[in-house]
């Protein structure tokens, strides 16, 4: 009987599945119509998502493996989850129109999860392309944690479901840029003192709201990413007027 290796990278590898069962207890939450503890399920695959990067590097573990495996556990957790929570709370109405509708959020992120992975080089990176697809998983399922009762649903609150998922699917396959985490080391935090910052204030204000400001903070973020990308085009255009006098 041959000997089983077990290698570093089990224990990253660990945590990525963990992403992927919270996503699919997520979906049985949703079709169970319990969208709060759904929600919550979203948040804890992020939570997972996140341990297991870290987990790859403190293990010097990263591998092409990962990355895969990584990127379909993120499509079950970020965007099916998400998609069918967002279907079963309210688009469901619509038929046919709401399938259509709610579908963006895991076809979107499928095609941002495939560029990310075909443009991969290495495994550490500044910053990504378009916005990540937990940002956007994050963003749908704080919205209803925030949102959603129990004995009025969503109320008046329902008519930004679409307008939002629109704008998240299209984020997510645009060119806009979105800063990574900093490195929790003392070169890392050096390099980037303001994105440091402000995850320590958004910890706080998370930890000081019971989690009542996760949904505005990733606004936030999408908004600074928007306002970056777009004041970069301003100026890109500026110097191009100035070269052509």
């Amino acid at each position: 009987m041959r000997n089983i290796r077990i290698t570093r990278s089990i224990v990253p590898n660990l945590f990525t599945t963990l992403n992927m069962f919270s996503g699919f207890v997520s979906i049985i939450y949703s079709n169970e119509h319990r969208f709060y503890a759904a929600s919550v399920m979203i948040i804890i695959a992020t939570l997972f998502d996140a341990l297991d990067g870290i987990m790859a590097r403190l293990t010097k573990s990263s591998s092409e493996f990962g990355v895969e495996l990584d990127s379909l556990s993120d499509l079950v957790s970020f965007g099916v989850a998400p998609a069918f929570l967002i279907y079963q709370i309210h688009l469901f109405q619509y038929g046919v129109l709401g399938i259509v509708i709610s579908s963006f959020l895991m076809i979107a992120g499928g095609l941002r999860l495939a560029r990310f992975n075909v443009q991969l080089v290495g495994f550490d990176k500044p910053y990504f392309v378009g916005l990540p697809i937990p940002s956007s998983a994050i963003t749908i399922a704080s919205f209803i944690l925030v949102y959603y009762k129990n004995d009025s649903g969503l109320g008046t609150w329902a008519v930004y479901i679409i307008p939002m998922v629109i704008i998240l699917s299209l984020l997510m396959v645009s060119r806009i840029r979105y800063e990574t985490i900093p490195k929790f080391s003392k070169k890392g935090l050096k390099e980037r003192p303001y994105s440091a910052a402000f995850i320590l204030v958004s910890i706080i204000l998370i930890a000081a709201t019971k989690g009542q400001a996760i949904f505005y903070i990733f606004v936030l973020i999408i908004v600074i990413g928007i306002l970056r990308y777009a004041i970069s085009l301003f100026k890109a255009k500026e110097n191009h007027v100035e070269i052509d006098k």
